[in-house]
């Protein structure tokens, strides 16, 4: 009986050493960790996502690595703003139409196994893409300001590229004001976002364990 309780307790250290290895910590952001099993998952659910060939060389898990460093960023300015986190269902709709992509949930299911993901992690993931899109509106869309020069500024460009191009029906300016607005608004919120992410990454500590990450 002895020999069965301690060849029990070992199998069970052994598993214990073995789940430390699986998840050994890779980088930490602060006072949050990223571990070499959440870079391979960005990495497949990446794939996934692209339907793409998953690729777990050196430099995709150092590009994988670096997304979720600016994740932890963003979660980090998430928390001392108090944002609210949305439910994990209002990702039901992104995850259903997904879905829909595959033709019926048998095609789903395989494809899900043949990228070694789970539905539960891909929720996530299609969460926090919401919630992402969502907090980098909330912080930097009331700092931006386009002008009526900058909309007309942009539709010279536009013309002159369609006149180019040979186009015959060239929309007036006045019927694309709006349009051009908002993909000059998420031009310089994209530009703020970048422009944040590189202060802030000054300001956080931030260790690579694994200095192939780097």
């Amino acid at each position: 009986m002895w020999r069965l309780v301690a060849w029990g307790a070992a199998g069970l250290l052994s598993l214990i050493a073995r789940a430390e290895i699986i998840d050994r910590i890779a980088i930490s952001v602060g006072n949050q960790v990223i571990t070499e099993s959440q870079i391979e998952e960005e990495i497949r659910i990446t794939a996934f996502l692209n339907r793409s060939k998953v690729d777990i060389s050196a430099a995709a898990k150092k590009q994988a690595a670096d997304q979720l460093i600016e994740q932890a960023l963003v979660k980090r300015d998430m928390e001392f703003s108090r944002y609210p986190m949305p439910a994990l269902s209002d990702a039901d709709a992104s995850l259903q139409a997904l879905k829909k992509g595959y033709g019926d949930e048998a095609q789903y299911r395989v494809a899900l196994e043949s990228y070694g993901i789970g539905e539960d992690a891909l929720k996530r993931r299609l969460a926090w893409q919401l919630t992402l899109l969502r907090f980098i509106d909330f912080r930097f869309r009331p700092g931006i300001q386009i002008q009526d020069a900058d909309i007309e500024a942009y539709y010279r460009q536009q013309l002159a590229k369609w006149q180019a191009n040979g186009q015959q029906q060239i929309p007036k300016l006045e019927d694309t004001r709006e349009e051009i607005g908002e993909a000059l608004t998420q031009q310089r919120i994209d530009e703020a976002l970048d422009r944040w992410l590189a202060d802030v990454r000054m300001q956080v500590s931030i260790r690579y364990v694994d200095e192939a990450l780097q």
